[in-house]
């Protein structure tokens, strides 16, 4: 955690001096400290690079602690909100608002992302409970997989048909680069809520991966564990969803990435997974702004060029249909 903190402090420094265009360490001290809205470098440190830096800190955050969450509630290795299907779920529901009510808030945005993603969620469960014998990972896998192919499928025929590819361009392909400050402190909220939430619950989580019965033999309510679990997760799934858009793979990368270094304690993995999360996405967004400056990389698609090797990498890993952590 404090390695991961002593990175992340210094990439987000970087974060801050370099864009577009280089800006000098104090022009950037001046534009967080000594605000001038009529001087440009301070307009670009304090009202876009800098709510673009909280946005980016919010989602790895959000994106690793679901990951982790849900890997710990479903005992399913390969768990994560994108490729679950839950940000689907979000980004089409975000896509229904913009054709049915275009001039709601970011508030009521937040709400339809949540929808969206308990939607998301349920489906995925109630398709994974189809046939015989009881849900397993690889049904879980599968059920989000498709869920994420027909929600994406559907959202993009219907913004093709309805002309919605440019608003609904950040929601499609994952970007910070419009981030404004109204959308972090809308977002902050439910954020914090969920990580507290999360780390309340980090020792239920690690008693309950001890085996549903043990649980019970120790006084765990597991149906309560595993509620209060899934609102979490939907909680930072739909967070992030509104802020930047969908992005996948982080919330598997990083939980895996942590349980090398601190074992299957959630107390010690949902923080670890915080700090790295952040310094994850604050990292990939500097590189998506500089590789081909003064153009950018989305987001969400430079994660994925990172995620899918990592993703074969554990899928040929998991010999079995068990998960201990």
């Amino acid at each position: 955690m404090t390695f991961g903190l002593i990175l992340l402090v210094a990439a987000s420094s970087l974060f801050l001096l370099f864009g577009a265009e280089h800006t000098a360490f104090a022009d950037v001290m001046n534009g967080l400290f000594h605000y001038d809205e009529e001087n440009f470098i301070h307009v670009v440190v304090h009202d876009i690079r800098l709510p673009r830096l909280l946005a980016d800190i919010m989602v790895g955050v959000s994106l690793a602690i679901a990951g982790a969450v849900m890997q710990g509630n479903t005992k399913n290795p390969m768990a994560d909100s994108g490729l679950m299907g839950i940000s689907s779920g979000s980004v089409f529901a975000i896509l229904l608002m913009l054709l049915f009510v275009p001039d709601a808030s970011r508030l009521e945005r937040i709400g339809y992302s949540f929808i969206g993603a308990a939607a998301a969620t349920m489906l995925i469960y109630g398709i994974a409970m189809i046939g015989r014998g009881k849900i397993t990972s690889d049904r879980m896998v599968l059920a989000g997989m498709a869920i994420s192919t027909l929600f994406g499928s559907v959202t993009t025929a219907i913004m093709l048909k309805d002309g919605l590819s440019a608003s609904m361009m950040k929601y499609s392909a994952g970007s910070s680069s419009n981030t404004q400050w109204l959308d972090v402190t809308v977002a902050a909220p439910f954020f914090i809520i969920g990580f507290v939430v999360s780390i309340l619950i980090s020792r239920m989580l690690t008693v309950l991966n001890l085996g549903e019965d043990v649980s019970r033999g120790l006084g765990a309510n597991v149906k309560f564990i595993k509620f209060l679990s899934t609102v979490v997760v939907l909680v930072l799934s739909a967070t992030a969803v509104i802020i930047i858009g969908p992005v996948g793979y982080v919330g598997l990368m990083v939980p895996h990435i942590v349980r090398y270094f601190v074992g299957t304690d959630y107390r010690l993995i949902l923080p670890s997974c915080a700090a790295l999360g952040a310094l994850f996405v604050v990292v990939v967004d500097l590189l998506a702004r500089v590789l081909i400056a003064p153009r950018e990389f989305p987001i969400g698609v430079l994660i994925t060029i990172i995620g899918v090797p990592f993703f074969i990498f554990i899928s040929r890993r998991q010999k079995n249909d068990s998960f201990a952590g």
